[in-house]
């Protein structure tokens, strides 16, 4: 089976089912409403130590099938834009299939950021190891962080937070990301999934894995 950029992603009933073994707390938290206003997560901070993390005004996704909508407005609060994340999901064409694409995203980033600002970047499931695609993420990580933008991606399955916590999405989701530290090795995510784990860090690897058969905005 062919997987593109094309293929459709979101938190399914599937997906909800898949987290039930001890990990249920995102795909619950995707039904609920958004916590009152916003939350900073983070002070946006920059060292000479190869670390930067913006400050995201985060606020949860209000259904099960906006993650995609949700991660393109946290990613654009970085910037200072607060933007309604319901007409968000009117302009990617987001249906309770979810948000088709990562090709989908990129254009409203642009809209909001200015043209060509954001591109698409697809990451292939049998290439997701290889060194070079690794690199490639960890350096437009880098950049578009220190640009003072996020990255949002495209993910699907399980991956390892640093802490040891599992978060599943066997339906797909989307995610910003949102800084990084050791030169781009360890990443910072928001996801809007789940008010209580709003921000978490990852290496690089491993979102890479995250990625796979899929893309991600930069």
């Amino acid at each position: 089976m062919a997987t593109t950029l094309l293929r459709k992603t979101v938190l399914t009933a599937a997906g909800i089912a898949a987290t039930a073994g001890g990990i249920a707390g995102p795909a619950i938290a995707a039904h609920a409403a958004p916590t009152t206003g916003t939350t900073s997560l983070v002070a946006d901070r920059k060292s000479g130590h190869g670390e930067r993390e913006l400050d995201v005004r985060y606020e949860a996704q209000p259904n099960f099938y906006f993650c995609g909508p949700a991660a393109a407005r946290n990613a654009l609060s970085v910037q200072g834009k607060n933007i309604d994340v319901h007409a968000m999901a009117k302009e990617m064409g987001t249906t309770e299939a979810g948000t088709n694409s990562i090709n989908d995203i990129t254009p409203i980033l642009n809209k909001e950021t200015g043209k060509d600002v954001y591109k698409s970047t697809e990451i292939p499931v049998d290439k997701a190891r290889d060194r070079d695609k690794v690199d490639k993420l960890r350096a437009d990580v880098v950049k578009t962080v220190d640009d003072g933008r996020a990255v949002v991606a495209n993910i699907a399955g399980t991956a390892t937070d640093t802490d040891g916590n599992a978060h599943s999405f066997e339906g797909g989701h989307y995610i910003s990301v949102v800084g990084y530290r050791d030169g781009g090795k360890i990443v910072t995510i928001a996801d809007s999934a789940n008010p209580t784990q709003a921000s978490y860090r990852m290496d690089v690897d491993e979102l890479a894995r995250w990625i796979a058969s899929r893309g991600y905005s930069s």
